[in-house]
């Protein structure tokens, strides 16, 4: 099944006529729960990975001893969704109760250092046919495979997660990996994907107001201070002054319903609502980055509801407005950039 983006709320270009100027197209994922096959662009997807490659490993020393089992992961997941899909939900039973604190069981690795091989969990595989926002790839690769390792302790804090990109030419794939490596224990549930296909739709977007122009930015602000005064003076109309439909129980405010949406994506504008904008620069050439994917751990949320697809309107946020279980932080979202003079040059990243 398709999904379809709702109209805006607004056409934000009528109000701030310069914003055309800074239109972009962001293709969103809309990652939902199935069984894509290696030919298949998804996340959680089994990989197209040569059986004469080796598979990538975290290269960096860390404890990776403990955590919990990737397959208990998946299991407690299944026991939890079937609990939700109950009408009406009256909680777990006793022995779901039972099961899921046994699979919630944290374990250990006898002997284990940190330094034994540990291989990253593929976190998704994007073919370019797919995607129309996903940029090409080096040398005609229309295939972009990115990897993360379960455990959150790299970098200067320990505390940062570790992507990796892989970039290929589909067609010249032979036989193929199987099975691929699985790391034995996982530092966080949230770094184990849902299987899950895609179903992409190319959207506009608009910059984060922070990184616009001062004045425009300044003009948004006091926009949306003034929707804010209407919707106060307008308690108890149904519609809406600005736009005349149904109002929203929020006024539509520009970060959360006119420029950026909320989940899985490629391409567009990086948001930052959790930091200043800063400059994302190539670490090798220092030209400007552009945005490559976000990874988000939430489809649609409170604040950002009227981006829900039209096809799923009716479906209430949990469990479905997180579809890949993957989560960013506590509930945040990964913004990887590359280079734009060269994809293989070292990406970066931001979590807002």
């Amino acid at each position: 099944m398709t999904r379809t983006t709702p109209s805006r709320p607004l056409d934000v270009e009528a109000l701030f006529p310069e914003l055309a100027a800074h239109r972009g197209t962001t293709t969103r994922l809309h990652p939902r729960p199935g069984a894509p096959d290696v030919s298949a662009s998804s996340v959680g997807g089994p990989m197209l990975w040569p059986a004469d490659e080796p598979w990538p490993l975290c290269p960096e020393a860390h404890g990776r001893g403990r955590g919990r089992r990737p397959a208990d992961i998946h299991r407690e997941r299944q026991v939890l969704d079937s609990a939700w899909a109950r009408e009406p939900f009256t909680g777990l039973t006793d022995e779901e109760r039972r099961l899921v604190d046994e699979l919630g069981r944290t374990h250990r690795t006898p002997g284990a250092s940190e330094t034994d091989p540990l291989p990253l969990i593929g976190l998704a595989q994007l073919y370019r046919r797919d995607i129309p926002d996903l940029p090409a790839g080096p040398d005609g690769c229309d295939l972009l495979q990115v990897f993360w390792c379960p455990f959150q302790a790299h970098g200067p804090g320990r505390y940062e997660p570790l992507l990796h990109l892989r970039w290929r030419r589909s067609a010249e794939v032979g036989e193929l990996l199987d099975p691929p490596p699985l790391p034995l224990l996982v530092g966080q549930e949230g770094y184990v994907p849902e299987p899950c296909v895609l179903h992409p739709e190319q959207v506009a977007t608009y910059p984060f107001a922070g990184v616009l122009p001062e004045d425009l930015c300044a003009r948004i602000d006091a926009w949306e201070e003034d929707m804010e005064e209407v919707e106060e003076e307008e308690e108890g109309s149904d519609e809406c002054e600005w736009c005349g439909e149904p109002k929203q129980t929020e006024p539509p405010l520009y970060q959360y319903d006119l420029s950026i949406p909320p989940g899985w994506r490629v391409g567009g504008f990086a948001s930052w609502h959790a930091t200043d904008p800063y400059p994302m620069n190539c670490r090798t050439c220092a030209t400007p980055m552009e945005l490559l994917l976000t990874i988000d751990s939430s489809e649609w949320d409170g604040g950002s509801g009227s981006w829900k697809p039209i096809e799923e309107r009716h479906l209430a946020p949990h469990p479905f407005a997180t579809p890949t279980k993957v989560t960013v932080g506590r509930t945040g979202e990964l913004n990887v950039f590359v280079c734009t003079t060269d994809p293989e040059h070292e990406h970066r990243w931001s979590i807002q």
